[in-house]
């Protein structure tokens, strides 16, 4: 089982920035896709959630309206596309997949190794 982030990197307030995560071995359209993010000194937040069946997606406060998640099933890709970066998004992005769904207390499945992402002028 892999779950790969990438696309981050350094990115001024106000840009935009596009976090992939491309999974395999395991059934990816069965399983409710996460984003997760940890700054310095701080623990882990979850930011967005993409349910398997629906599509549909939950987001942590502080990014509505800017932050959106999706999912290409066929391509086992799912995707966080981060507009109007602050500089408080700054933090350890990663992927996770868990197959009981957005809600609950049961531990994500799955974890992807993280990718940086740094909002700064």
């Amino acid at each position: 089982v892999q779950l790969v982030e990438s696309g981050g990197g350094l990115a001024q307030p106000g840009g935009s920035l596009r976090l992939s995560c491309a999974a395999s071995g395991f059934t990816f359209s069965s399983y409710a896709l996460s984003w997760a993010r940890q700054a310095p000194g701080k623990g882990r937040q979850g930011v967005s959630c993409i349910r398997s069946s629906s599509g549909m997606t939950y987001y942590l406060d502080s990014v509505k309206g800017r932050f959106t998640n999706s999912r290409d099933n066929a391509k086992n890709t799912v995707y966080l596309q981060m507009n109007s970066l602050k500089p408080e998004d700054t933090a350890v992005y990663y992927c996770a997949a868990r197959r009981t769904g957005c809600s609950g207390v049961v531990p994500y499945d799955y974890w992807g190794q993280g990718t940086q992402v740094t909002v700064s002028s």
